[in-house]
């Protein structure tokens, strides 16, 4: 993050006119806009987020925004520059504020010595509080000056993309070029009040008002790199289906799914499919589940409260054995929750959540990279063996924006094509000793006997049966498939010291800070190394092996820590591998970890460490 020198206090309107002082090169900085939902702020972070990635810098995004209909107070955070960025930023570097209640919500979040950027037409900071550089801009009135009395309170979050870029010596032309691609399909007029309110906000000196502008650090590209792409989670997700091969789903609406449905209504029409929308969600994943036994990879996907709901017919796909993908996008729980909040609390839903023992597999991506290439190795997964996945993304990865180098499709992309070949006489949809294979409906059998596929516990040739022996048999069938998938999984490489004091391990969205907390205990002199796992479950064979070469082993996830201490994932390693040096650091508040927070709890835990071994007795002298 920016760490220069800035005047104490001060600055405001009539200091446009101070001399300005050299540019200040910084590696990143971290920008927060604190107002309303309806003041387009998500707008501008999108703005300044797409020309992050279209500069070869790299950029993460976080947001939050209220659940009601009606709005309410929200933020968008952007962290960009050329360094390495991996997490958004436990601090602001710069904290923009529309409303009085934005200041006073979101000051502590911005670090001393950063700049406070305010609409003096709401906005009253405390003039006591000497800790940052204030800029007091009439923000509202300069707008309405720009774009003219109809344009009232519209406008003004161009007006500070303007200043930002002012300070920021930002690349006006592709900021101008993205506006225009941004209201492009709206009036000319709309396009041209957007420009003069960014032109207006760009024209007032704020370098004058801080003492300096900033610029970010050159960054060398290889020239066989590839152009870099910018998007956020559920589009990175949904693109990945495309990319797989999944041309067929159905689903049902719910925050924060829902862009991922609909980005698949638009485009898979496009590749020859068609994703539908049902009337509820047991619909939704009942008529996936008619895609797949139609010989298709087929989605569906929704959030915590709607996969509860699908899970009567998800057990129907483990038993069937089909290739289906489950999207499920974490939002705060239980029941309707925190609809715009981040969770990782239905880990053990996705694993468990059915009734009877029905195994299936579950991923989760680390990042909006990963959601792209998450999506076809669940694709991989569903087809090779024959089974339901779900892949555990959540909300902070589905509107978070990130820039990364663009996929090499050729080498990734699928060919959806069925498998309509003849079958021989000995055909068997449900061998014992051997993965399922289904045979779509239209394909020759050989034997003229069309295989049958059924909820209902079978034989080898799908017949129902309630035979004692049978169904042990088939349930240990479903069951080492995946245990053969665990041990076809590469152990995760692990990030830092190879042994030593402490191994975190994390899983989803919490990569980035795990991996930032890493940097900052190594620095303080702790043998410190990363584990994220990827394959949640089943879990690739080899862990206890790394997880033994330290002396404490913490998990790091946002869930609960239940009724005996320890988040869901935590729970799992110690039920499998019996080892009580593993240990959680857990948070319920529907936020993203900081990066402190992770380094804190670690501290914690070390100092327990240390009191525990002092309080054990002593070994006696025989």
């Amino acid at each position: 993050m920016v760490s220069p020198n800035y005047p104490s206090a001060g600055g405001s309107d009539s200091d446009a006119s101070s001399p300005s002082s050299a540019t200040q090169t910084i590696p990143d900085a971290v920008i927060r806009l604190a107002g309303n939902s309806q003041d387009g702020i998500q707008t501008i972070g999108g703005f300044l987020a797409r020309l992050a990635g279209r500069s070869d810098q790299e950029v993460m995004t976080y947001m939050t925004i209220p659940s009601t209909i009606s709005g309410g107070p929200s933020i968008f955070q952007v962290r960009m520059g050329t360094g390495e960025i991996l997490s958004a930023g436990d601090q602001a570097d710069v904290l923009v504020a529309f409303y009085q209640h934005s200041y006073e919500s979101h000051i502590q979040s911005l670090r001393a010595g950063g700049i406070l950027i305010v609409d003096s037409d709401h906005v009253q900071p405390n003039p006591d509080d000497k800790r940052f550089t204030v800029v007091s801009i009439p923000i509202t009135s300069r707008t309405v000056e720009a774009v003219g009395g109809a344009g009232k309170d519209k406008g003004k979050n161009l007006y500070v993309m303007g200043l930002v870029a002012r300070a920021f010596n930002l690349d006006v032309d592709k900021l101008r070029a993205l506006v225009r691609e941004r209201f492009g399909g709206k009036a000319e007029d709309v396009v041209r009040n957007a420009l003069l309110a960014f032109d207006a906000g760009y024209g007032l000196p704020v370098e004058n008002l801080v003492g300096h502008a900033f610029r970010f650090e050159p960054k060398a590209r290889a020239a066989t790199a590839r152009p870099q792409v910018t998007m956020d989670g559920n589009t990175a997700l949904a693109y990945g289906l495309i990319a797989a091969g999944v041309r067929y789903g159905a689903g049902y609406p719910i925050t924060p799914w829902s862009s991922v449905m609909e980005l698949l209504r638009s485009e898979l029409p496009k590749y020859g499919g068609i994703f539908v929308q049902a009337e509820d969600e047991l619909a939704a994943v009942s008529q996936a589940l008619g895609f797949a036994y139609a010989g298709h990879v087929s989605v569906t996907g929704s959030s915590g409260p709607g996969l509860s709901l699908k899970m009567e017919a998800l057990g129907w796909g483990v038993m069937a054995e089909m290739p289906l993908i489950v999207v499920n996008v974490q939002r705060g729980g239980p029941s309707t929750g925190l609809p715009t909040s981040v969770e990782q609390s239905d880990l053990m839903q996705a694993i468990y959540g059915s009734h009877g023992d029905a195994p299936r597999v579950v991923l989760a991506p680390k990042n909006v990279e990963d959601c792209f290439h998450i999506a076809i190795e669940a694709a991989r997964i569903a087809r090779e063996y024959s089974t339901p996945v779900i892949i555990l993304s959540d909300q902070a990865l589905s509107a978070r924006i990130e820039a990364f180098e663009e996929p090499d499709l050729k080498t990734l992309v699928v060919d959806p094509g069925l498998d309509l070949r003849e079958r021989p006489v000995d055909f068997k949809p449900y061998p014992f000793q051997e993965i399922t294979r289904h045979a779509p409906p239209g394909s020759p059998m050989a034997s003229g006997l069309y295989p049958t596929v059924s909820g209902l516990e079978h034989d080898d040739m799908g017949h129902p049966t309630a035979n004692p022996t049978l169904h042990a048999r088939m349930t240990a069938k479903r069951r080492d498939k995946l245990k053969q998938l665990g041990a076809s999984i590469a152990v995760p490489e692990i990030t830092g010291d190879p042994s030593g004091d402490i191994l975190l391990i994390g899983w989803g969205s919490t990569y980035g800070p795990i991996r930032e907390a890493l940097g900052r205990l190594r620095a303080d002199g702790l043998r410190a190394g990363h584990l994220h796992v990827r394959h949640v479950h089943p879990l690739p064979n080899g862990l206890d092996e790394r997880i033994s070469r330290y002396k404490e082993t913490i998990v790091v996830e946002m869930n609960d820590e239940g009724l005996y201490g320890y988040g869901q994932l935590a729970m799992l390693l110690r039920a499998r591998y019996a080892n009580p040096a593993i240990r959680s650091i857990t948070k319920t508040d529907g936020l993203t970890f900081k990066v402190l927070e992770i380094v804190e709890g670690v501290a914690r835990h070390l100092a327990y460490g240390r009191l525990q071994d002092k309080a054990a007795p002593s070994p006696q002298r025989s």
